[in-house]
Parts: structure tokens; sequence; C-alpha cells
């Protein structure tokens, strides 16, 4: 397994991209542990079927699919989906969010 490495960066942007994947249940383990090694990569839940919620976020729309092409490669996954991709102007991410 070996993420593919991104060159080209944005600092004005940031991109945030929501991903389920499945995977051979009994390889679980081992895909959370490659998708946790993925710079800004988290894995929210995990399910019996080997059923992953991920968020992946990374300076640009390029950088995510990478990440996802690397995932959809992985030994053991059976598929990786896009479900959601948002980016924002960094300005924005750091704005206090008000009640």
């Amino acid at each position: 397994m070996r993420t593919i490495p991104i060159a080209e960066t944005h600092p004005d942007e940031w991109h945030v991209a929501g991903i389920v994947v499945q995977a051979h249940p009994e390889r679980t383990d081992e895909i959370t542990c490659f998708i946790t090694s993925i710079a800004d990569a988290e894995v929210h839940a995990t399910g019996p079927t080997g059923k992953l919620v991920v968020t992946l976020e990374a300076p640009t729309s390029r950088a995510i699919a990478a990440h996802l092409e690397s995932i959809q490669k992985t030994e053991g996954v059976l598929g990786a989906t896009l479900v959601y991709q948002r980016h924002a102007s960094a300005a924005d991410l750091d704005k206090e969010i008000s009640p």
C-alpha cells in the first residue's frame, strides 16, 4: 500500500471530502490503518460488514482525487465512493463561527 505524492498546492483554499469505503470485513483493521496513515485523513466509523466512513482533507481537489484513487487501489478494498466534497478559502476557514 502506498500514497500518491501531491506536489501542487493552493495556499488560499482547502478541500474536504466524505467517502464511503467498502472493504473485505477481515481486512477492515488493515485498511483503517492505511487510511489513517494518509495526511489529514480520518476514519469516523467502521461496520462489521467492512464499511468505513472517511473524511479526507487536502489543499486541492486533485489531491483529494489522488488519495481516493490510492484507497480504491488498496488490496482488500472493494470500492471507495466520493459522497461529498467541498472547498473553502483559507480565509473562510479562519473565521470564527458564531452561535
